[in-house]
């Protein structure tokens, strides 16, 4: 028998093995983003339990989490009722305030003299706290769901402008020279290498815009509205209800980690070229 023949199965197996390993390495790697959140979870819903209870906290100060779980199953309709158009108004906000964020982003990394003159003025808008445009959006545009939509959308733009800028100037020089030299147009140029190169970067900001979006929509109830997780907060506050109170909280914690969760899906969606440990 020859040494060929002898090393074609020999081969084989290796690759069948690193095959195996590689599926192994990727089911502890699932587990481990399953298990290690909910660890984490576990252990805070713990430290609550046993510092409400350590301490002998009175149920209208803080509830303990048994309590809590018990209100948002008794009280479910209710607050399923006024987490629909919280949800509503950070989705608005956080599409609205994004695309200006690209379109900007796009005007600017064209223009450097606009970029030079309107970027600080964005970042002035940056620096004011909501709570304070949060009025002024409300006395302009009335009590309906429209500043509401607005300051989420604020509260998203900025760090999604910074990103899409970076990214959309973070090309690959080389790629850019080679660009040049097969006479690209800028449409070219933007869609098929800047858009790409700023992908990771925008989705960045996707990320922190996705909880953004739902903190601007419930400072926007806070100011002015009758529905809405920000109101039920405002309404349990004033009834004493802590446990309605930490429901909504909970509430909107679930709301900015669905929104976070669908960025994360549609990154991996999209942007397949960056490696797993990136996701």
């Amino acid at each position: 028998m020859s040494t060929t023949t002898l090393q074609a199965p020999m081969s084989k197996s290796r690759e069948d093995q690193d095959l195996l390993d590689h599926q192994a390495q990727r089911r502890r790697l699932v587990w481990r983003r399953r298990l290690l959140p909910a660890i984490g979870v576990a252990t805070l819903l713990f430290a609550w339990w046993a510092i409400v209870v350590g301490l002998g906290v009175k149920p209208f100060i803080a509830p303990s989490p048994f309590l809590v779980l018990e209100t948002l199953y008794a009280k479910r309709a209710v607050l399923l009722d006024n987490l629909l158009p919280t949800a509503m108004e950070a989705a608005g906000g956080f599409l609205l305030g994004n695309l200006v964020a690209i379109v900007i982003a796009t005007i600017f990394v064209h223009n450097k003299t606009l970029h030079d003159i309107f970027f600080p003025v964005a970042l002035m808008l940056n620096a004011i706290p909501i709570v304070a445009k949060a009025p002024v959006l409300v006395l302009i545009m009335g009590n309906g769901v429209e500043p509401k939509i607005a300051i989420a959308a604020l509260v998203c733009f900025f760090p999604s402008l910074v990103n899409m800028v970076r990214g959309l100037d973070a090309a690959n020089p080389q790629a850019m020279e080679l660009m040049r030299v097969l006479s690209a147009s800028k449409t070219e140029v933007f869609f098929k290498l800047r858009l790409y190169s700023s992908l990771p970067y925008l989705f960045s900001a996707l990320r922190i815009s996705a909880s953004l979006a739902v903190i601007g929509a419930v400072v926007g109830e806070w100011i002015g509205a009758t529905t809405g997780i920000g109101a039920l907060i405002i309404q349990a506050t004033y009834n004493f209800d802590s446990a309605l109170l930490y429901s909504a909280i909970v509430m909107s914690a679930l709301l900015t980690g669905a929104f976070y969760l669908a960025v994360a899906l549609l990154e991996r969606t999209v942007v397949r070229w960056q490696p797993e440990q990136a996701h």
